[in-house]
């Protein structure tokens, strides 16, 4: 696992309280191309309820005839549906007879009711007995409201933490425009999983195959990071809709589930830091991932410290906060804005939502503003062409602002949230999907995909230069963990423990 990290400041004013964002990626350890891979535990959950009858069920199950096609006969499959009741299908457990368990997918049909808590329940059950301790995933797929059974948000969010505190990774996949996607959202939040929206059965099929080529992937799991509070740092803030929580220490702890082989992942941060009394160079703090190593089962924690030079307050005055972070947090906020302009749709103000995302895409497009510049505006943008995830997030805010005034209410507070939750849950495969454009089915690549790639410019030019003779501050100077395998047997840069 390597952690790199950029400052919007490299230093603090002396005898000052301040505040340093630090924009940090972390990078799954990259997967042999011809390693045999480890043993794969998937788990489904369907809803056959009557809302699912014709071409939903039918999709739904060629997507896992082509699900099961593709899985090894030593690779754990299960599936338990539900309606009113929920039922296992198909006992979690090696594909050894494919078969019988193809014509026992075949003959699925639909009716009934929505008892969804006990389909999710029953297949975490099955997960956690054929998973063990390698682990698991499991995906919810569903069209419609919960009716009957445990319907409160809370309450399934929290029996998908539980699931995943004991190894099981929970997605759900929203099928048509009838279900529920804050229930949905709240069980893959809950479960560290991607939260997908698909409104047609191709469409559901390719995303059912994308999640299972990403489990197939999977080169880091249980992936945790911690950031911990103390003498210099006052306050942790992780800016956006990364869910996180405090531990009674005052440090703060970010759940981010499996990585496939070489996906990364951003995170924006905001330490609040006190006023220091020396200058020099200060380690604010060490930040800690922790992750599983899915072939092995050893856990491996990859750390990296945050530094920052204390200055006289006249010399940190002039600081520029360098560009990158700054789009960062812009585009945090856009998620945000997604997030909240999802819930005013779905109480039918599509005023309040349109208002949202139109601003989430100004700001986004203020970020070839002048003060970025050191000369004329350049077309495009500040950095000679408009930086790429900015760019495309902006027109899909213009979309979705489309969408909020004159589209169907459900489409649009769906397609809202979901593209929030892949935004910011799994933002390495949220760029895959973005690059195949919206609304196609997700066809997932042949092999395991490789890291993405920054978007934002690196390395000295006009914007750089200009930035150096203000602040004082090099606009190249990113924090890095090693990559070389420790002497202790760690593996990119990672230990043991």
């Amino acid at each position: 696992m390597h952690l790199s990290a950029l400052l919007d400041f490299d230093a603090v004013p002396l005898d000052t309280e301040d505040a340093v964002a630090v924009l940090l990626d972390i990078v799954a350890p990259e997967r042999e191309q011809n390693a045999q891979r480890p043993r794969a535990t998937l788990q489904i959950v369907l809803d056959t309820s009557g809302s699912m009858h014709g071409g939903r069920l039918d999709g739904a199950v060629q997507a896992l005839l082509g699900l099961i096609d593709r899985l090894d006969p030593s690779d754990d499959f299960g599936l338990v549906v539900f309606d009113t009741q929920a039922r296992v299908v198909v006992p979690c457990g090696p594909l050894a007879d494919k078969p019988s368990v193809r014509r026992a997918v075949g003959a699925l049909r639909a009716g009934g009711g929505t008892d969804l808590s006990s389909g999710l329940l029953r297949g975490i059950q099955e997960a956690r007995r054929a998973g063990g301790e390698r682990g698991a995933t499991l995906l919810l797929v569903s069209d419609g409201h919960a009716n009957n059974g445990v319907t409160d948000h809370d309450l399934l969010r929290q029996v998908a933490a539980d699931a995943y505190g004991h190894g099981v990774t929970v997605a759900t996949l929203g099928y048509g425009l009838g279900y529920d996607e804050a229930l949905l959202g709240a069980v893959a939040e809950g479960g560290t999983g991607s939260a997908l929206f698909a409104e047609d059965p191709d469409t559901a099929g390719g995303l059912i195959a994308q999640e299972a080529e990403y489990l197939l992937a999977k080169s880091a799991q249980a992936v945790s990071l911690r950031i911990p509070a103390g003498e210099h740092v006052r306050a942790v803030d992780v800016v956006g809709e990364m869910p996180s929580h405090r531990l009674p220490d005052g440090s703060v702890m970010v759940e981010l589930g499996d990585f496939h082989s070489g996906e990364e992942r951003r995170l924006l941060l905001r330490l609040e830091v006190p006023g220091m009394s020396s200058l020099g160079t200060v380690t604010l703090t060490t930040l800690e991932a922790t992750y599983v190593d899915p072939e092995t089962l050893t856990t491996y924690n990859a750390t990296l410290p945050v530094s920052v030079n204390v200055v006289p307050g006249d010399e940190a005055a002039d600081r520029v906060p360098r560009p990158e972070v700054r789009t960062e947090e812009a585009l945090q906020k856009a998620q945000t804005a997604k997030k909240r302009a999802s819930e005013a749709l779905r109480r039918g103000d599509r005023a309040e939502a349109a208002r949202l995302l139109d601003q989430a895409g100004r700001d986004l497009d203020d970020l070839d503003a002048p003060d970025f510049l050191s000369g004329p505006a350049a077309p495009g943008g500040a950095y000679g062409a408009a930086p790429a995830p900015a760019a495309a997030q902006a027109v899909e805010l213009r979309d979705m602002a489309r969408m909020a005034r004159e589209d169907d209410l459900s489409r649009a507070a769906k397609t809202a949230y979901a593209s929030q939750s892949g935004y910011t849950r799994k933002r390495g495969r949220y760029r895959q999907a973005q690059a195949q454009g919206p609304g196609t089915p997700q066809t997932p690549p042949p092999q395991a995909p490789s890291p993405a790639t920054p978007q934002e410019p690196s390395g000295p030019g006009r914007l750089g230069g200009w930035i150096r003779r203000l602040g004082g501050q090099d606009p190249d100077r990113r924090l890095s963990s090693p990559d070389s395998p420790g002497e202790d047997g760690g593996r990119d840069g990672a230990e043991r423990s």
